[in-house]
């Protein structure tokens, strides 16, 4: 489970917005390897999934989210909102994958409940 809440909506349901950080992103770049492209080509003449770009594809999207949550935490932020995923070719065989948002810190607006890495001051773990 992460500590940092990430969401595409400008706001979270039952917290408030208590602070705004500004921009935070990540990014992933991948290449492509001869020997695959050669086996999805031939995999997509019979219309089948490609799977070495769809695991590519994946791995790439989850690093760029680990980046960008490491360039919220910096700020001291515990919600990234606006998240939005971009991708595009940079050069022959590469491909870019983009993520950004907005970084900020929540606070639940019932009392019962807590965003990640948010504390009160009579929380135990604060002691």
């Amino acid at each position: 489970m992460s500590d940092i809440l990430i969401t595409t909506t400008s706001s979270v349901p039952g917290h408030e917005i208590v602070e705004t950080f500004g921009l935070v992103r990540g990014t992933s770049i991948r290449t492509r390897h001869v020997l695959h492209d050669f086996v999805e080509w031939l995999r997509n003449l019979v219309g089948a999934e490609l799977d070495h770009y769809l695991k590519m594809v994946g791995e790439s999207r989850e690093q760029a989210l680990d980046r960008m949550r490491d360039h919220a935490r910096r700020f001291g932020a515990n919600a990234i909102i606006g998240v939005r995923f971009e991708m595009s070719r940079i050069a022959a065989g590469s491909a870019e994958m983009f993520v950004y948002g907005t970084a900020v810190r929540i606070q639940p607006r019932d009392a019962d409940t807590r965003a990640p890495g948010y504390a009160t001051d009579d929380d135990p773990a604060e002691e």
